[in-house]
């Protein structure tokens, strides 16, 4: 196992590989029976220390993952990818490069495979720590408790939102809400008959719902870190595009509504609590998931500014979104109605929806306006039950924060 010497007090610093070190001869001959010679040559000069080789080998593996679609890269060079990032970060961290191997290992845990995660989440962890205490030294930590530096601001203009919303919004059925809902009124008047709702009074004791409209809370423990992000009106238009920023970035693109041309930035469907546990910690998986005896599928962020939109789709699972800074406004459609809300026939598509609610197309698309739908402003502290294959529009009407909780049915549900 390799060894580096930090930068500051002259003691040894080392970042600690357990499965790479037990792994590694194994991984090395899968990849030699693939074709990569050259990246195994490479890897073995990095491990003994070589920082170019390292990096050569980082670039190997990043070409393999870009030689075409995602779902056809061969396992064995995403964690080829990550034991390069490793290897790279190792070097970094004994040079006092705090930033630049943070980076590198989130590039790992994003793009890499799962053979070598544990080893990547142990670095940022070790990374993460001695950054924080470097900042203590140099007094540059911020006193969250008296900060106010907030997210989200307080001011709020109905009028002027209403603009912004698609047609007919908030004009006719709104979504039934309902407060400290218990699980079985859950189970029996909504989860059994696919009925939407929101419940609120459920989310006081989260850290997050103080925390996250603190800026300086958020730069302090995701700041130096590297999350993809989402750039352009939607996934559906043709100048959507995907980039990696530092999450100081996105916070800055936020507060200053620093739109691209092509749209806002957003954190949209992430797994970022696998990511950066510290978040993981303010949040807690609502008891009404475990409804009908399922478990959790995926737990996501979506973090961004006013305007960002999710189109009109549908989701196969059950979903709690949990509002938690700002306010969101949803537009449901019942699954009974997809023939009308003309899906796309992509299969990648599928469960979006052509008709734009933004600027309908009422000669492409004429019985659209006369369906029936609930709508809402989802308020902080509030979370929306959306049942599985419900269509919804979501925009955001502030700088928001969210979470979505979805969840499968166990095979007793019946039972219910």
């Amino acid at each position: 196992m390799s060894t580096a010497t930090a930068a500051g007090g002259g003691s040894p610093s080392i970042l600690e590989t357990p499965t790479l070190d037990t792994e590694s001869r194994e991984l090395l001959h899968t990849i030699s029976e693939h074709g990569g010679y050259a990246y195994v040559s490479m890897a073995a000069m990095a491990a003994a220390g070589d920082i170019r080789a390292a990096e050569a080998a980082r670039e190997m593996a990043w070409e393999q993952l870009h030689s075409g679609p995602w779902h056809s890269v061969l396992p064995v060079w995403r964690d080829a990818y990550s034991m390069a990032c490793l290897h790279v970060a190792k070097h970094q961290f004994g040079n006092g490069e705090l930033k630049e191997a943070l980076r590198v290992l989130d590039m790992g845990i994003i793009m890499g495979g799962t053979l070598l995660i544990k080893d990547l989440h142990s670095a940022v962890d070790k990374v993460s720590e001695k950054a924080r205490n470097a900042k203590v030294c140099d007094g540059r930590c911020e006193d969250l408790e008296n900060s106010d530096h907030r997210l989200v601001g307080k001011e709020f203009n109905m009028t002027k939102v209403l603009q912004l919303l698609p047609v007919k919004s908030l004009t006719s059925k709104l979504v039934v809400k309902r407060s400290a809902l218990s699980l079985e009124q859950f189970l029996t008047d909504h989860y059994l008959s696919s009925s939407p709702v929101i419940i609120s009074d459920c989310m006081a004791h989260w850290p997050a719902k103080m925390k996250w409209n603190n800026i300086d809370y958020l730069l302090r423990v995701a700041g130096d870190r590297t999350v993809p992000v989402e750039v352009g009106k939607n996934y559906l238009c043709a100048e959507w595009k995907q980039e990696l920023i530092t999450f100081s970035e996105f916070l800055q693109r936020i507060k200053s509504n620093d739109y691209s041309p092509a749209g806002p930035t957003y954190l949209a469907q992430h797994p970022l609590f696998d990511q950066i546990s510290e978040l993981r910690k303010d949040i807690f998986i609502p008891d009404y998931c475990f409804t009908g005896g399922g478990e959790l599928r995926s737990l996501n962020a979506w973090f961004g500014p006013a305007g960002t939109v999710t189109p009109l789709h549908h989701d196969p699972h059950h979903n709690i979104l949990a509002q938690v800074i700002g306010k969101k406004y949803i537009r449901l459609y019942s699954a009974s109605l997809s023939e009308d809300l003309s899906p796309y026939p992509d299969t990648m598509l599928s469960n979006s929806s052509q008709v734009d609610l933004d600027d309908i197309d009422e000669r492409k698309f004429p019985k659209v306006a006369d369906l029936e739908f609930v709508d809402c402003i989802l308020e902080e502290g509030e979370m929306l039950y959306i049942p599985p294959k419900w269509w919804h529009y979501v925009r955001s009407l502030t700088p928001s924060c969210s979470v979505s909780f979805w969840w499968s049915e166990g095979e007793t549900s019946d039972a219910y």
